[in-house]
This record gives C-alpha cells, structure tokens and sequence, in this order.
C-alpha cells in the first residue's frame, strides 16, 4: 500500500514539510509506503472551464495536476497538507486540486484521504474545511485525528516544537494505516465500493 503527501507550500522544507513528514513516519511504521509531492513554486494555471478534460482524460494544461491525477492512480490513500496563508489554504494547492479532481476523479474516488495545515497563528479551521469538501464530492473517506489536523509555527523549528501538533500529526498516520488496512481486508473478502448514481440538475428545473 502506497500513501502520497501532497506539500501545496512555496517552500519544500517548510512547515508543512515537516506537518507531512510526521504523517509518514507513522505510516511507514506500520508498513505503509509514503511519497511526498512537492508541487513547486512556479505560477500555474487554474481551472478555465473548457471541458477539454472530458475528452482528453486529463487536463489541457500539462502540468503538476496531470502528474498528481497520474500518481494519484497507484496511489491507495492521500494527504494533502497547506499552508495558511489569508484564511485559506494555499492558492497554489486549490488549483491543483481543482484540475486534479475534476479531471481525474477517478483516481481519487474511495480513497481515504487527510488535511493537514500550518499556520503562524489562525485560519488552519477555515482551511482543513476547504480541502476537506475536495475529499467529500469525490466519495473519498476522510481521515481524522485526536484533535484539529493542525501545526503551528512561523518557521520549521517552532513547528518541532509543537509537540501537540505533531502527536495530531502522528496519530493521523496511524489511523490512516488502520483504515487502509481494513479497506484492504474487506476488498480481499469480496466487499467492493459501491456504484454511485450520477444525476446533474440546476435549480431551475
């Protein structure tokens, strides 16, 4: 079993770096491979609603989000961690997700997935409430912690400091093993994921 930590910060070694790589460290304790996936600090493009991706597979700009919806597909679970920036996660990593989940939904739907945030000070709550509606339009369960998925701190150091931070950190890589571990036990017992209807309306009619 594979789990990839999605690092939606400017900077690689950040604090959300180190958010994730407490994440993995618990994940691989329990046997579970990790990558995390630095997204880069170049400007991208966000979604232009061509609808191009419905026939390409994939979306018309051939960047980060193709290669994350590509991973995505080897992949049994996700976390995906930010920056908070003004209130909500990083611009950068709500683009990519945009064009990654409405692209390549499928590579994504009924795999258990986390939010993780660092902050200096506040917004990490309006944040993990942003990426977690990625998590529910895509039928993916979400996996919690023992409290808020949060660090804080304004550089690396402070957040290795937040020894209650990274417990959260910790625990949620452990609950992650144990539900990908049962996932696993229910598809070897013949328990598949369900065949959702697709009904689209507007509010008109």
């Amino acid at each position: 079993m594979k789990v990839l930590l999605v690092n939606g910060s400017s900077h690689p070694d950040g604090c959300t770096n180190v958010a994730l790589g407490e994440v993995a460290r618990a994940l691989n304790e329990e046997g579970i491979e990790t990558e995390i996936m630095f997204i880069g600090n170049q400007p991208l493009p966000d979604c232009i609603a061509c609808g191009k991706c419905r026939e390409l597979g994939k979306c018309v700009f051939d960047d980060v989000a193709n290669e994350l919806s590509e991973k995505a597909k080897s992949c049994d679970g996700f976390v995906f961690g930010s920056p908070v920036y003004y209130a909500h996660p990083s611009a950068r990593l709500m683009t990519v997700m945009d064009r990654a989940f409405y692209s390549g939904k499928d590579s994504f739907a009924f795999k258990p997935a986390a939010a993780v945030l660092s902050a200096r000070r506040a917004g990490t709550t309006a944040s993990f409430d942003v990426i977690n509606k990625y998590f529910t339009i895509c039928s993916m369960p979400i996996v919690s912690s023992t409290y808020w998925n949060h660090v804080y701190g304004m550089k690396p150091e402070d957040v290795q400091e937040d020894k209650e931070g990274l417990m959260t950190m910790y625990n949620i890589g452990k609950n992650m093993a144990w539900l990908l571990k049962c996932l696993e036990l229910g598809r070897s017992n013949g328990i598949t994921a369900p065949h959702n209807e697709k009904i689209a309306t507007n509010f008109v009619r």
